[in-house]
């Protein structure tokens, strides 16, 4: 039985006896007051057991809900940390290929450089050799023509000289 039911009928049990004139006592029934302060007794404990029943549910979901908010911080925190872990590898590889970019652009241009240096001095050898061929050409070609002319010359003048 509800307690606030008990409680209502002891009540509705004073405020149905007799008032003793000149005081603020009553006259009540005995046995009916007993029979319902025994039930209250009953009552209280299963009130009781009931109230511990929601206190311990109540802390096993406060428990629960605990655990589940630990869970979920845990893993927030696991998420950001692998998040932060990603960008940090994604920004050192960017950092890595820029490295790479530039030491490969550094690269080109020394090949170029040497590549340019070792044409001007091929060219410059070339020049040099067809200089030589050229100059070798000329002196035989004079040469040449020295000797055709003084083949083809007459030979009346070729005495006289």
């Amino acid at each position: 039985m509800d307690i606030l039911h008990l409680v209502d009928r002891l009540e509705e049990l004073f405020n149905e006896s007799r008032p003793i004139p000149l005081t603020h006592s009553v006259v009540v029934d005995e046995d009916r007051v007993l029979e319902i302060i025994d039930q209250m007794r009953i009552s209280i404990p299963e009130e009781v057991k009931k109230s511990q029943q929601v206190l311990a549910q109540r802390d096993r979901v406060m428990a629960q809900a605990q655990e589940e908010a630990n869970r979920t911080l845990t893993l927030a925190k696991r998420r950001g940390e692998e998040s932060m872990s990603r960008d940090s590898v994604v920004e050192a590889a960017h950092e890595r290929a820029e490295q790479i970019l530039d030491q490969a652009r550094a690269d080109v241009e020394s090949m170029r450089s040497e590549a340019d240096e070792y044409a001007v001095e091929t060219l410059a050898a070339l020049e040099d050799e067809l200089t030589r061929l050229l100059n070798q050409t000329r002196n035989g070609i004079a040469k040449m023509s020295a000797e055709r002319e003084r083949i083809t010359e007459p030979p009346e003048l070729v005495r006289e000289a």
